[in-house]
């Protein structure tokens, strides 16, 4: 009996280690001289130290293939289990490049599976960090099969608990939908790729020449496509920008918005504030600053950081509580609203109403941008999707109007009207249909014309315009602002506010869902 307890225990430690070492060590050197780490390194590096437990670690392929039948590895390709990031529990799957080059078979995803299930059950979030080579040939369909899995199991998680998706190594075919329907994709500048088909099928097909950097790296996603959040220069800032991004995150929908300890004075002025936003309408600023004198500690992470660069979103803290920021940036296409704007903002929205995470908006916004390729792309459709959003989400939603206001963007951005719980305004808010100059031209095109001296017709109508409208003050008059504020009073007034209305109870009509302009 003991020889047969020692031989089982030696089959152990023989699979353990088998499952430790994955592909081996000169695979494990192939991946440190392209400057990646292996599966584990990354899980260890992610996680609080020690708290990681691994599940499935014995898990081998079922391929009938001869040659797989000779090369099962333990693991079969990915490491998952759980674990906990400053503090709050997690799950996590790891692909490992080393083995079968990280391809995914029908274990392999049963494996992810059932993390996500146990995730849902438990209410935690869920992490990937991706690095394979796409779908298992040996295995056909059951591969497929397998991803098709994951892919219902992202959808119904959505909304449900926090996925984010760390891509470190190659990402491609049907691969890349999965990271897609998560919400946060952070990626690895020069070692991470993402697209459907690789630079060799498009140069066949279209016979475009492409790089695989200019076609799916990570820079090329992060400020043309939009599918990256977020772009790091080396594996270990993105696994500390996940464990920043999830210190901002409840771990389920059903949590209300983390709060946490803070030394920055909640009744902080701060009078630089006040001179920051010109009253000139047509000289720019940066709204970031503006952001970072407000929020704790100025700390703000952007999300989308280098996309869409005219308006902002992200997550920062007021009074310890984690708040969604949207903001309008006038240093980058006056603050327009465009297509892309649109919807990078539309789906941030959506996200912090679906977490229970108060909405922060900085208001200062021309307009839609004009244009037949801004028309022909579609922006009525686009810019109703942030519309829908802000419309339907029922989180704390608290506004503040730095400068212009105009037309249906100010409706847009969080007003009053689509149920903006409190508006504030600054001294150099303009709330209008449109600016100065252009309603003039409008209102009094014929008094202008027939007049005397145009130039001189035209800036007192201006002038006229402006004392009636291009100001804060009407719109406080009618309720739809709820105070003109001092800039300097702004982060007093926000954490009142997110006192005020934390419990805030709100609920939509009965319905599956709303029919959103997708």
């Amino acid at each position: 009996m003991a020889d047969r307890k020692q031989a089982v225990l030696d089959r152990l430690a023989a699979l353990n280690e088998a499952a430790l070492a994955g592909g081996g060590q000169a695979r494990h050197d192939r991946q440190h001289a392209k400057g990646k780490l292996t599966a584990r390194e990354r899980i260890d590096a992610f996680v609080d130290t020690g708290s990681f437990v691994e599940l499935d670690r014995l898990v081998t392929h079922r391929c009938t293939d001869f040659d797989m039948q000779e090369s099962k590895i333990p693991g079969d390709g990915v490491v998952t289990g759980y674990g906990l990031v400053g503090g709050q529990k997690v799950f996590v799957f790891a692909q490992d490049f080393t083995v079968f080059g990280g391809s995914l078979s029908e274990t392999y995803a049963g494996k992810i599976c059932k993390i996500m299930d146990m995730a849902l059950r438990v209410g935690a979030p869920v992490i990937g960090l991706n690095d394979s080579g796409g779908a298992r040939i040996q295995e056909g369909v059951q591969s497929l099969a397998g991803y098709a899995e994951i892919f219902y199991r992202n959808v119904t998680a959505s909304g449900v608990i926090p996925q984010i998706s760390l891509i470190m190594g190659p990402c491609a075919g049907g691969a890349v939908y999965s990271p897609a329907i998560t919400d946060f994709v952070i990626m690895v500048k020069k070692s991470s790729f993402m697209f459907i088909t690789g630079p060799e099928v498009i140069r066949t097909v279209t016979h475009e020449v492409v790089t695989q950097e200019e076609l799916g790296g990570a820079e090329t996603h992060a400020s043309t496509s939009g599918v990256a959040h977020f772009a790091c220069d080396d594996e270990k800032q993105a696994v500390a920008l996940a464990r920043e991004l999830l210190s901002y995150l409840p771990a389920n929908n059903v949590e209300g918005a983390p709060v946490g300890v803070t030394n920055d004075p909640s009744d902080r002025r701060d009078s630089e504030l006040n001179e920051l936003v010109p009253f000139d309408p047509m000289k720019p600023y940066d709204m970031v600053e503006v952001i970072q004198r407000v929020v704790d500690d100025g700390r703000f992470l952007q999300v989308h950081a280098d996309w869409a660069r005219n308006i902002l979103c992200g997550f920062a803290r007021l009074g310890g509580r984690s708040v969604g920021v949207v903001a309008n940036q006038p240093a980058v296409l006056a603050g327009c609203l465009d297509i892309d704007a649109s919807v990078k903002a539309a789906r941030f929205v959506r996200f912090c109403d679906a977490f229970q995470i108060p909405l922060v908006t900085f208001v200062d916004v021309p307009g839609f941008l004009p244009g037949t390729a801004q028309e022909y792309g579609g922006i009525i459709r686009h810019g109703a999707k942030l519309l829908f959003a802000y419309a339907e989400a029922t989180v704390p939603k608290i506004t503040v109007i730095t400068r212009k206001a105009y037309g249906g963007a100010y409706d847009v951005m969080s007003s009053k009207h689509i149920r903006g719980d409190l508006n504030y305004a600054w001294p150099s808010a303009e709330i209008a249909v449109m600016g100065p100059e252009g309603a003039v031209k409008i209102i009094h095109r014929k008094s202008i014309a027939q007049a005397d001296d145009p130039v001189a017709t035209k800036d007192a109508h201006v002038a006229e315009y402006t004392d009636l409208f291009a100001n804060p003050f009407k719109a406080a008059e009618l309720g739809y602002i709820d105070g003109v504020i001092e800039a300097q009073e702004t982060r007093p007034r926000l954490i009142s506010a997110l006192e005020l209305l934390d419990g805030k109870q709100d609920r939509l009509p009965a319905k599956k869902h709303g029919n959103m302009p997708l």
